[in-house]
């Protein structure tokens, strides 16, 4: 059975066990699924309802990409559990000699660079989910964009997390050529989808504040 194919309360139970994996990566895959899935509620609620018809074929299109990019995130939580598996078996080899230690540092090396590679994958579906979501929060049902603001919450709290994963594992790679593009592609990331996921809670935000003489 593959992790995605648990109960969630298993899955969480399992998460907090002293098992390595699931861990931070297969949990930020999931909260960008969660995420993106909530964008995928809005296009639902959307879709269909006469006020909205004209951006129906395009909420239609919105809608099967937040399928997809939800399916990948899921995807990604089994191969991030599967990626740490060679570098768990590494940190084990023995050490003793010469030679152990070169064959140790070159299993590490190689597993190293596809561990940060999964969680790299997770911030560029969690990126594609903020776009969707940014269009899904303009044009979609009023009364469900509340949902569409958690979403871009949750997708953004995934991307950071999943750099978190990234980080942790370039931070001993010895390439450094190899770690420093790595990261420079991880960091643009975050320093282009946090403010935009931000922008799209704040702007749903404001449309429900009440200002001050409402309050009184």
């Amino acid at each position: 059975m593959t992790l995605i194919e648990r109960e969630v309360g298993e899955f969480v139970f399992e998460l907090s066990s002293r098992n390595p994996t699931p861990g931070g990566g297969g949990a930020s895959a999931l909260a960008g699924a969660l995420g993106v899935s909530l964008g995928g509620m809005v296009a639902n609620l959307t879709i269909g309802k006469p006020n909205y018809a004209g951006d129906d074929d395009e909420m239609k299109k919105l809608k099967v990409a937040t399928y997809r990019v939800q399916k990948e995130l899921l995807d990604l939580i089994q191969k991030d559990a599967d990626a740490f598996e060679p570098l768990a078996g590494a940190y084990r080899m023995p050490k003793g000699t010469d030679e152990e230690r070169e064959s140790k540092a070159r299993v590490m090396e190689a597993s190293l660079k596809e561990a940060c590679l999964v969680p790299l994958d997770m911030m560029k579906l969690c990126a594609e989910a903020v776009r969707l979501l940014e269009r899904i929060a303009v044009i979609g049902n009023r009364l469900a964009l509340s949902d569409a603001a958690c979403g871009a919450v949750l997708a953004y709290a995934a991307m950071r997390s999943a750099w978190m994963n990234v980080a942790v594992n370039t931070y001993s790679i010895r390439d450094d050529a190899f770690a420093r593009r790595v990261n420079d592609e991880g960091m643009a990331l975050m320093e282009e989808y946090a403010p935009r996921a931000e922008r799209i809670y704040e702007s749903v935000e404001r449309k429900y504040r009440r200002d001050d003489t409402q309050n009184r």
